[in-house]
């Protein structure tokens, strides 16, 4: 419920803000220098990067007392249940963090010890160096977590350690119901999700991830799944009715979506008219792989669709909330805005709509993709938290030859343009978190997929990316008073 009495901001808090965004604007001018100075000024060059990071700790100590334990900020309240939550305010929607303080998840996907294992080196050379390091998961987690913090940023994202999860940040964790019932993220494969088997995999999951994490603070919610594919993609030309027409006779899926057909079409006949078919009952269909291409089948494509949708979001809803009613359920990280029935099919079976994001931010193609945000907001009037965005720079060393993100040539590219996404993100009065992708680069010789990108907030030394994290720390710092500014 939308809340409209609130006070907000103590005499004391506005100094500290006031100050925080005189020096965070100072900051910013020092960056704006160093970016524009010429080779003959290297002295100078050098005495400004020490000045600039001795403004950085400064904000950083300011900071400290604008923030409670779990990166909420103090000066912006909400209602304390001991979990987190979403509520809206004054018409911005906000996580609310256990102790009653407004919260925007910023997060880093992968934050792992073991990072991307390299099928041509038969190993990860992540953590072959990490490894030698730190000597330990715990060890190397707690100079993870330190580090981001000390960037501005406040949640472990999906694929993380779990030694990350007990160091006193917020954390989400990654189901994945439906790839453990026979869905694939890399070619596409859909699950059944009226099988016994893909409840049973929720059961399973769900009394194993969620019921020890019942009453765990830090914990924000789970993500269901992961860029799940729900229309025909780069993975498949079939629609999911046509995936499960394919399906056996004995299929659940194959039961439902003929139910589907008797329920709406009531006679045989009134199916063959539409479909220009010569059915002789509707059990004929359980014996069908593909339907004819008409205009109505077409309709059916999408009501049935909605069906699906809603099957597996409640099931996996109540599911979930039956092990663990405490925290939220962040949705299934959609890999783009999916057809408008599986939004309405989600309706009522997910706390937030998880959307992964890529785009130019200097481009007409963030505006298209804030279009589609903004649709998928006017359907499901749920919060959105962006789960990936990313870009890599092309004097990292690394091919960039796979993976999404967008490619530039510079580390000083790669900061401003994570600096313009995220202003262009925060400011949509619905966004409530954004997370990187992620936490380190990928191999050079590739990953399970081929993919070799310099995506990460450290290299493959664990070696951080200094220019981009600068960036990063200051955007990530000023992300709560972009979010209560009016969008332009």
């Amino acid at each position: 419920m939308e809340r409209e009495k609130r006070k907000f901001i103590s005499p004391l808090t506005l100094i500290l803000i006031i100050v925080l965004v005189a020096i965070i604007s100072f900051n910013a001018i020092l960056l704006y220098t160093i970016f524009r100075l010429n080779e003959e000024l290297s002295s100078m060059y050098n005495e400004i990067i020490k000045l600039q990071k001795s403004y950085t700790d400064l904000s950083l100590q300011i900071l400290s007392l604008l923030y409670d334990d779990y990166g909420g900020v103090t000066y912006l309240h909400g209602n304390a249940t001991g979990f987190f939550h979403v509520e809206k305010i004054y018409g911005k929607f906000w996580l609310i963090d256990p102790e009653g303080n407004l919260f925007i998840s910023k997060g880093v996907n992968h934050v792992d010890y073991w990072g991307d294992d390299s099928p041509s080196l038969g190993y990860s050379p992540y953590n072959r160096y990490v490894s030698e390091k730190y000597g330990s998961a715990d060890k190397w987690a707690e100079e993870a977590v330190s580090r981001l913090r000390k960037w501005g940023f406040n949640t472990i994202g999906a694929w993380s350690s779990r030694e990350t999860y007990n160091k006193g940040i917020p954390y989400t964790i990654i189901l994945n119901i439906a790839l453990n019932a026979g869905a694939s993220w890399l070619i596409g494969n859909v699950a059944d999700y009226f099988s016994r088997e893909f409840e049973e995999a929720a059961e399973k999951i769900a009394r194993e991830e969620c019921a020890p994490r019942r009453d765990d603070k830090y914990l924000i919610g789970y993500f269901i799944d992961n860029e799940l594919r729900w229309a025909a993609d780069w993975r498949s030309s079939n629609e999911l009715f046509d995936d499960y027409m394919l399906l056996p006779p004995e299929a659940e899926g194959k039961k439902a979506l003929v139910k589907f057909l008797r329920e709406k079409y009531g006679e045989i006949s009134s199916l063959n008219r539409a479909w220009r078919t010569i059915f002789s009952s509707f059990d004929d269909l359980l014996l069908e792989r593909q339907a004819p291409k008409t205009s109505a089948v077409d309709d059916d494509r999408r009501g049935f669709l909605r069906i699906i949708a809603e099957q597996y979001f409640k099931l996996t809803y109540n599911i979930i909330k039956k092990y663990d009613p405490n925290h939220l359920i962040l949705g299934c990280r959609f890999a783009y805005k999916p057809p408008n029935e599986v939004l309405y099919g989600s309706i009522g079976y997910t706390d937030v709509v998880s959307v992964n994001c890529y785009t130019n931010p200097y481009s007409n193609d963030l505006e298209l993709k804030i279009m589609d945000l903004k649709e998928i907001y006017r359907i499901t009037c749920l919060p959105i938290m962006i789960t990936e965005f990313s870009f890599k720079a092309m004097d990292s060393g690394l091919p960039n030859s796979k993976g999404a993100g967008v490619p530039v040539k510079t580390q000083a590219e790669r900061a401003k343009y994570y600096e313009e996404y995220v202003k262009a993100m925060i400011k949509q009065p619905f966004i409530i978190g954004y997370h990187w992708f992620q936490y380190s680069d990928q191999p050079y010789e590739g990953r399970f997929d081929g993919e070799n990108s310099n995506f990460g907030l450290v290299t493959i030394r664990d070696e951080p990316w200094e220019t981009l994290l600068q960036k990063a720390t200051v955007v990530n710092l000023e992300a709560e008073l972009a979010h209560l500014r009016e969008e332009e």
